[in-house]
């Protein structure tokens, strides 16, 4: 099951696709954290998704918001992936325990071995605000993500 609303999120210490550390409670009492969990890259709706983010990025990576993209690829894997498309955020790699992170989060699909597109919007006192979970074929509206960032 998914965390919930309300709910305190987990915090969780992954690479980027540069090799850098990256935990979730660095951004403590600092951003509002936009999570987003996706299958794989290379993949058409993940592209398609990640590049749209890319393409509104001010209103996801500023001073009071970060957005922190995770799949369970390698950082090899992300660091290609990111340069092909030209993503300038930070690409989490839960490779390894496989999907710690994502089940951790409730969006693991254990059949599959990867993560559904699952987003969650954390505050900055790292409680969960707005989430939302969609199935692996199916894009997330972007526009609900700003929504969502506009009532913290």
């Amino acid at each position: 099951m998914a965390i919930q609303v309300g709910d305190k999120a987990p915090d969780f210490e992954l690479k980027d696709n540069h090799g850098a550390t990256v935990k979730l409670s660095d951004f403590r009492g600092e951003k509002n954290v936009v999570l987003l969990f996706y299958p794989f890259a290379f993949t058409g709706v993940c592209t398609g998704e990640l590049c749209e983010l890319r393409d509104n990025l001010p209103k996801f990576v500023n001073d009071d918001v970060q957005l922190l993209a995770v799949s369970n690829d390698s950082i090899h894997t992300l660091r290609v992936f990111a340069e092909q498309e030209d993503l300038e955020y930070p690409l989490l790699s839960d490779f390894w325990p496989h999907g710690e992170t994502s089940r951790a989060y409730g969006v693991f699909d254990e059949d599959k071995g990867c993560a559904v597109r699952g987003t969650f919007i954390i505050d900055k006192e790292g409680v969960v605000r707005w989430s939302v979970l969609n199935g692996l074929p199916d894009a997330r509206d972007l526009n609900e993500y700003v929504k969502a960032l506009d009532t913290l």
